[in-house]
């Protein structure tokens, strides 16, 4: 992958660069499209990391194809698929970590223990081979967004961080390779719950509500209305810390985290007051 990029670094071609885990769907397809626009040379890389899934999670169960994935891909245009092996990316004996603390510290990061140490560390490794000029992440993964900014920022690495506004179903459902694990259409059903907490918050908010206690318990109460449900949470936070907030502020993000079934499912939305 190096090699390859070499002559078009040399040739002074910017480079747009979409990390996935594959399974792809619209939302990717977004990305990518941004990153054929604004850029000489589009890569997608497709790796499915184990090491930012903990135990018990569905790093197994994860959905692959990567023959139909690489058909979207040469439909849409792309210059290079990067696809690695586990072998490749963590070889025998490999012991070095990125991480980055305090937006970290809740929704997934707490829930998720080992999560954001293995998404920094193969999006630094990623972005050491292909070197590009652009990155480009869906911003249903806020918390992923805000975080892997904060660490290309900090490490002083050479590349801009977009992030590309959520792309949803007609229903409204944010698109995500773990839809196709829902098991049912009643699931599937359920699973806009997410969805439509954010009209709920934005009436109650409308009202004049501003307790992110009161807020949090109608959205809670509203998701487990629904069957096959489980809130993992529902936290109220800073645009930029991400940090709780007692009391609404603007702008602020409402962020959901929602086991429909076994499937973990995220979303969020950003609010001004």
């Amino acid at each position: 992958m190096q090699a390859a990029l070499f002559e078009h670094r040399f040739g002074k071609q910017t480079i747009g660069f979409v990390p996935t885990m594959g399974f792809l769907h619209e939302g990717h397809l977004s990305l990518i499209r941004q990153a054929i626009k604004d850029n000489t040379v589009t890569v997608v890389s497709i790796f499915v990391n184990p090491v930012q899934f903990g135990p018990n999670e569905d790093y197994d169960a994860y959905p692959r194809d990567i023959d139909r994935d690489s058909a979207m891909l040469e439909k849409e245009g792309v210059d290079y698929l990067f696809y690695p092996s586990v072998e490749e990316m963590y070889p025998n004996g490999y012991s070095t970590s990125v991480k980055v603390s305090g937006l970290t510290d809740g929704l997934c990061g707490a829930k998720r223990p080992v999560h954001f140490d293995g998404v920094t560390t193969v999006v630094t490794k990623l972005l050491l081979i292909v070197a590009p000029n652009n990155v480009y992440m869906g911003l249903k993964d806020f918390q992923q967004f805000k975080v892997v900014s904060r660490m290309v920022k900090d490490l002083n690495i050479p590349c801009k961080v977009s992030g590309v506004a959520i792309v949803r179903e007609l229903d409204g459902l944010a698109m995500s390779s773990r839809n196709i694990l829902l098991q049912s259409r009643e699931q599937r059903e359920s699973a806009l719950s997410l969805y439509n907490s954010f009209s709920l918050v934005q009436r109650l908010i409308t009202m004049g509500l501003n307790s992110v206690k009161i807020l949090k318990e109608e959205v809670i109460a509203f998701i487990h209305s629904h069957k096959n449900t489980r809130v993992d949470y529902v936290e109220f936070v800073d645009f930029e810390t991400l940090k709780p907030l007692d009391d609404l502020t603007e702008p602020f993000v409402c962020m959901l985290a929602v086991y429909v079934g076994y499937v973990r499912l995220i979303d969020n939305k950003c609010f001004n007051m």
